[in-house]
């Protein structure tokens, strides 16, 4: 989940056949370059979403503190059902978890691990290691929207959902360069994940698609 198909996202993805984050600005269109992490509505402290259900809202989840300059709109209505609100809401935490682990330099930061496990975990993995490789973390504002929330059961779900990442850029940490590139096609990603609600009512990601520069998200 960052931002451009630059340097990082390649260096993370090129391999994976399961992209992650997401990447902005210029470049070609693929299914596994992926730079940016994802996001939620505000930089900062985050909270348990109050429509998630008792079990769940009960659970301790990790607080998410991020820099000021990293700044997150979700742009996806509550849809006044109870299972998929609380996908919603934790999908929301588990992007600005992965941002975190980037801020922190730490490819085993606590915090994305509780939301994410299997396949997603280890790529997850993969794409943050690039970055404390590149001694770089994200920038800017980032923007999530037309979320459409399947659930089945009582456990499992998808959730499909686009990223405009126009604003987001990477920031080398020992110099403060940010990489700025131009918005186009390519600045707009596709996600699909699945989820499945674990024992403590927490909803975490196993797998997620991306596609960068789809037709779907164009504005």
């Amino acid at each position: 989940m960052n931002r451009r198909p630059r340097l990082l996202a390649t260096a993370a993805f090129g391999a994976a056949t399961a992209l992650f984050l997401t990447g902005c600005g210029g470049g070609d269109s693929d299914s596994a370059g992926n730079d940016k992490i994802a996001g939620a509505d505000t930089g900062g402290e985050s909270s348990a979403s109050p429509s998630a259900s008792a079990s769940s809202a009960a659970v301790e989840r990790p607080k998410i503190e991020l820099p000021g300059d990293l700044t997150y709109t979700f742009d996806w209505p509550k849809t006044g059902d109870a299972a998929k609100d609380a996908v919603l809401a934790d999908s929301e935490e588990s992007i600005k978890a992965v941002d975190l682990a980037i801020v922190n330099q730490d490819p085993l930061d606590k915090a994305y691990l509780f939301y994410y496990e299997g396949e997603a975990a280890a790529n997850t993995e993969t794409f943050i290691k690039a970055y404390v490789k590149a001694k770089a973390r994200g920038t800017g504002a980032y923007r999530y929207y037309d979320a459409v929330v399947n659930v089945s059961g009582a456990d499992s779900a998808s959730l499909v959902y686009c990223e405009d990442q126009g604003k987001a850029y990477d920031m080398y940490l020992e110099t403060k360069k940010v990489d700025k590139t131009a918005v186009t096609k390519n600045s707009y990603v596709l996600y699909n994940t699945q989820l499945h609600k674990n024992a403590d009512g927490v909803w975490v990601v196993e797998k997620l698609l991306s596609q960068r520069g789809s037709a779907k998200c164009q504005p």
